[in-house]
């Protein structure tokens, strides 16, 4: 009779560990739309460093406890035609900071910003709103892709500058 008891126990502990990973997966999909989502790149203004249709895992919660920083690579939502899309750039200039492109130099402050993530050199001509100093709001930044010629970001006017309520997350990963 004690073995079978412990057969009994053993098959009990077993449901018991197994009811308890189903729920655990269960409220762990459900409460990942809070967390994070997926998206797909579409587009190659973020290339080299995102590829079109990288699936990547975009991070929702960080922001709620820090502030963007320069270079993160953030996802907002902006409003094409008749649909919605989410873009995807790198943050180059903060709140309050004044920008200008002049040639392929971007500055900031009036200070060459070194940085590494630009594809290419910037076409002559291709600062947009930033080829004059442009000064940012307190809740405002500067976001470009990193494929420069091939990219629709706040250099374009109908862009612009994004806010910081705008922007919903940063890319955490590539998932594949």
């Amino acid at each position: 009779m004690n073995r079978l008891q412990n057969k009994k126990s053993l098959y009990k502990n077993i449901l018991k560990q197994a009811f308890c990973f189903s729920i655990a997966f269960v409220l762990l999909v459900g409460e990942a739309s809070v967390f994070g989502q997926g998206t797909k790149v579409v587009g190659t203004s973020m290339e080299n460093t995102f590829m079109e249709g990288d699936s990547l895992f975009i991070d929702k919660l960080s922001y709620h406890f820090v502030e963007p920083k320069r270079f993160d690579v953030v996802v907002f939502p902006f409003q094409e035609k008749e649909e919605t899309l989410l873009y995807i750039k790198r943050i180059i200039g903060l709140p309050g900071e004044t920008i200008q492109i002049a040639g392929n130099a971007i500055y900031i402050d009036g200070e060459i910003l070194k940085e590494e993530y630009g594809k290419e050199a910037m076409e002559e001509g291709s600062g947009g709103i930033a080829s004059k100093p442009y000064t940012l709001s307190e809740d405002e930044y500067f976001v470009l892709g990193d494929n420069r010629n091939y990219s629709i970001d706040s250099r374009q006017p109908h862009i612009g500058p994004i806010k910081r309520d705008w922007i919903i997350g940063k890319s955490a990963f590539r998932l594949w």
